[in-house]
């Protein structure tokens, strides 16, 4: 796509101290080879499980897949996949439920989450908890537009809770899992995520690449996901 989020001048980067040869090694050459390594890797064992899973979706007539416009490196916006887990009519029930439930607005806004997301389908909220609904990101992953490990993409309108730390968040690709997962995930507020992802940028090797896919591991079997 050829839309992208305007940033904020470059004072927003006061703070945020890295490294500027190693930075741009490991977030180029390096990291782009593991990340097309590994995927295709791992393709033929999750293509036969995307599908088996799309087909289950589909029962309800509704598409198999969702592709929700997220914010990517340097502000750029692309289709994020997933495998759907919601009511085909999300969109409107969403609507419906802000309108009438001021306290339920006003966590969405604050988290842009629900603990209890009533638009979940039941075979969705299985897919959530074990994370397998994110499994078509590994399409974002071989066009360049995600990475294994990086912060999570957020929608247009997360990007004012970064404030002054955006740019930790524009000068990474989006990961499919990141500090933010193996860390608290769920249970942390949103400022510690702006602060784990300004975290990333600051020690980003392709060590703690691996080792937060290591521990995502751990957090997937644990069905820490919601």
């Amino acid at each position: 796509m050829n839309e992208a989020i305007k940033m904020t001048p470059a004072d927003g980067q006061a703070g945020i101290r890295t490294d500027a040869h190693s930075v741009r090694f490991h977030q180029g050459a390096l990291k782009r080879a593991f990340d097309l390594v590994f995927a295709l890797m791992l393709l033929p064992i999750i293509a036969p499980v995307i599908l088996a899973l799309a087909i289950a979706v589909k029962r309800d007539g509704g598409p198999a897949f969702f592709g929700h416009r997220r914010v990517g490196r340097d502000g750029k916006l692309f289709r994020c996949w997933k495998i759907r887990t919601m009511v085909v009519d999300a969109d409107r029930k969403l609507s419906d439920l802000l309108a009438s439930d001021p306290q339920i607005a006003a966590k969405w806004q604050r988290d842009f989450k629900l603990d209890r997301d009533p638009r979940t389908t039941s075979f969705g909220q299985f897919l959530r908890e074990t994370s397998l609904d994110e499994l078509p990101q590994i399409w974002n992953v071989l066009t360049g537009e995600m990475s294994f490990v990086g912060p999570r993409p957020v929608v247009p309108d997360e990007l004012k809770k970064y404030g002054a730390q955006v740019w930790a968040y524009h000068a990474c690709v989006p990961g499919i899992t990141g500090l933010w997962q193996v860390s608290g995930r769920n249970d942390i507020s949103y400022d510690e995520r702006v602060r784990l992802d300004a975290l990333y940028l600051q020690n980003k090797s392709l060590m703690l690449d691996l080792k937060v896919l290591a521990m995502t591991v751990i957090s997937v079997a644990g069905r820490t996901g919601k």
